[in-house]
């Protein structure tokens, strides 16, 4: 399996001037965030430096996120780990999406003809976060599974969120985009606007080492309805055994074949 590891993303994105905005939660939602595959453990200093937050707020919030049960102690290293609470809080979140099982079918089909990785993910702040995976049978595929976060702007799958939002949504989120990385903003800006007209002209967007050198995916939102927010799939793979005119010609047509039996499937 390739190794291949997600980026760091923003984490708070709170307006500060937004009165309704409640900083010590943001920041507490921010603590556990940290936390994640491959960085099961974290003392408090790796938590600031993470967070960008001074070792005494850090301090303050892993007392009393241990205190509640988000967080427990592992005295042996002297760092933390998620506790009982979030790992319960977790699984009835997942336990929820009920689109997972629903759609598990459709991702395995796409995953095994197309010999790729497929994906189901919504959006995390600024991130896309997986919430289920399927793999075709590749000796090497992306090191991506449930839980995994990856870039919203940079991603296939991000921008196929991107592109299926509300204007308003969509307003809110290049806002945010803008105010991380001022610098950066006018190019991932071009691509996005790029991304929401190619998933309305050919069904998908696209991502062919935008997100990682080495990776090309394609993804397609879509609105599950019950209530739930916009989700976008993705199938992508490693550059050295699949190239974009295979996800372009083979693997696009199955995939949006898959995308629009799930429109709407949990209902309004």
């Amino acid at each position: 399996m390739a190794e291949l590891t997600t980026e760091a993303e923003p984490e708070e994105g709170g307006p500060k001037e937004d009165r309704h905005f409640v900083t010590a939660l943001a920041r507490g939602l921010a603590v556990l965030a940290c936390f994640g595959r491959g960085r099961r453990m974290l003392a408090n200093h790796d938590i600031a430096e993470a967070c960008g937050l001074p070792r005494s707020t850090v301090s303050r919030l892993t007392y009393t996120l241990t205190k509640l049960g988000y967080l427990q102690f592992v005295e042996e290293s002297g760092k933390y780990a998620l506790g009982a609470q979030t790992i319960a809080l977790g699984s009835m979140a997942l336990g929820g999406l009920d689109v997972r099982h629903i759609a598990r079918p459709a991702l395995r089909a796409v995953a095994q003809a197309a010999n790729a990785s497929v994906g189901l993910g919504v959006r995390d702040r600024l991130s896309m976060r997986y919430v289920d995976c399927q793999r075709g049978p590749a000796a090497i595929s992306l090191n991506l599974d449930i839980g995994s976060r990856i870039s919203l702007a940079r991603s296939a799958m991000g921008r196929a969120y991107i592109a299926v939002c509300s204007d308003r949504e969509r307003t809110a989120l290049y806002e945010e985009l803008k105010a991380y990385d001022p610098l950066a903003w006018p190019a991932l800006r071009t691509g996005l606007d790029r991304a929401v007209e190619e998933h309305r002209e050919i069904g998908c967007c696209t991502s062919f080492g935008e997100w990682q050198t080495t990776v090309s995916a394609i993804a397609v939102g879509f609105h599950p309805g019950g209530g739930l927010p916009p989700m976008s799939i993705n199938c992508g793979a490693p550059t050295v055994i699949t190239d974009a005119r295979f996800l372009m010609d083979v693997a696009r047509p199955k995939l949006i074949e898959a995308v629009r039996g799930l429109e709407g499937v949990m209902g309004t």
